[in-house]
């Protein structure tokens, strides 16, 4: 098995990639549906558009290419576990772990808006909708240039 994937490693890596670009579309939209919810009429029409394309967003897109990411990447483990010995590897690793968890907070967000709820401030997501964007522009070159 362990051959076979080596063997089909750059195919893995692609969608692995084309996974995350899915997810941090989705990860980059949703923050900012966050920011609209709070300027829309509770219970009004904007509103229930706007749960509709959050929950849509999550389901659909998010959640699908996370576990995608997850997967391939087991995957690429697996077939190059040399990567486990290299320091930039473990850096990469933590910070996809923090970007997993931002998107349990999203998800657990959704949740509450979907309740009628505003948690945090329209401000805060707007702020929030900076944070995977600074993980990724670290993340993208640890991966490609591989510096440590």
């Amino acid at each position: 098995m362990q051959d076979f994937l080596l063997n089909h490693y750059l195919w893995i890596k692609g969608f692995h990639i084309a996974a995350v670009i899915f997810w941090m579309a989705g990860m980059l939209y949703l923050p900012r549906l966050f920011v609209y919810h709070h300027r829309a009429i509770p219970g009004g029409e904007l509103e229930e558009a706007l749960l509709i394309q959050e929950r849509n967003l999550l389901k659909i897109i998010i959640n699908p290419s996370m576990i995608a990411v997850w997967l391939l990447a087991a995957l690429m483990m697996f077939a190059n576990p040399s990567l486990f010995t290299a320091g930039w590897f473990h850096v990469k690793l933590m910070l996809v772990i923090i970007l997993s968890g931002i998107h349990g907070f999203y998800v657990s967000s959704q949740k509450k808006f979907a309740r009628g709820e505003r948690p945090r401030s329209e401000k805060f997501w707007r702020i929030m909708n900076e944070g995977p964007a600074i993980l990724v522009l670290i993340l993208a070159p640890l991966a490609i240039v591989k510096p440590f």
